[in-house]
């Protein structure tokens, strides 16, 4: 395979994996040889094994930082920091993604950004459906990212942690719903944390209608 054929072939892809181009009359490992010679001199970059992204001048544009994480394991959805800010729920987009997978947690470091996955169980993996932007991109409800950061991060149920989350926009917080999830996942921890968020929500409407 010459470069020419590769960018042909993956010129519209942000993101490419090599399973993708051993289909058809090609020899696996003179794609794989070449692949690496890509990456070795710059032309790809690869963000795990077997997950690769073309180079600046071949790519169009900088790839969705949220599509990356999808393609990087799979399955697995955006959640927490990075789907509330999504969601306008939080001012600013954090410097790591942080995904939901069932498969083992871990962290990847990359040229296009750092990808932070963490483990639910499959009973857990649920709440999330295709962003309205791109297709590709799974991402957790406001409510389910809310709740998946409260689960796994020591302490969150705490009111001062919500406080410190300077969420906004809670018109867009579904509270029934948000209960709803909190007694599916189970635990007083996310019920408590359900009824306070809901209290907050409460308290943005009415500092609204005063003004």
């Amino acid at each position: 395979m010459k470069f020419a054929d590769l960018l042909a072939i993956v010129a519209d892809r942000p993101v490419f994996e090599s399973g993708f181009l051993l289909t058809g009359d090609v020899d696996p490992g003179d794609v794989r040889r070449q692949l690496s010679r890509w990456a070795a001199c710059g032309k790809i970059l690869q963000l795990r094994r077997g997950v690769y992204a073309l180079a600046p001048p071949y790519r169009k544009g900088r790839p969705d930082p949220l599509l990356i994480a999808c393609a990087l394991v799979r399955p697995s959805y955006v959640s927490c920091e990075a789907a509330l800010s999504l969601h306008g729920l939080i001012p600013e987009m954090p410097q790591a993604v942080t995904s939901i997978t069932t498969r083992r947690p871990g962290t990847y470091s990359t040229a296009l950004g750092r990808f932070v996955y963490r483990h639910v169980s499959v009973d857990r993996f649920w709440g999330f459906e295709a962003s309205d932007s791109e297709a590709s991109i799974l991402c957790a409800s406001p409510e389910k990212a809310l709740l998946d950061l409260i689960y796994l991060t020591p302490r969150a149920a705490d009111e001062a942690y919500l406080r410190e989350l300077r969420l906004q926009r809670l018109d867009r917080l579904d509270t029934e719903a948000l209960a709803r999830m909190a007694a599916r996942f189970g635990g007083p921890k996310l019920a408590a944390a359900a009824m306070f968020l809901q209290r907050l929500a409460s308290e943005e409407a009415a500092e609204y209608r005063a003004r």
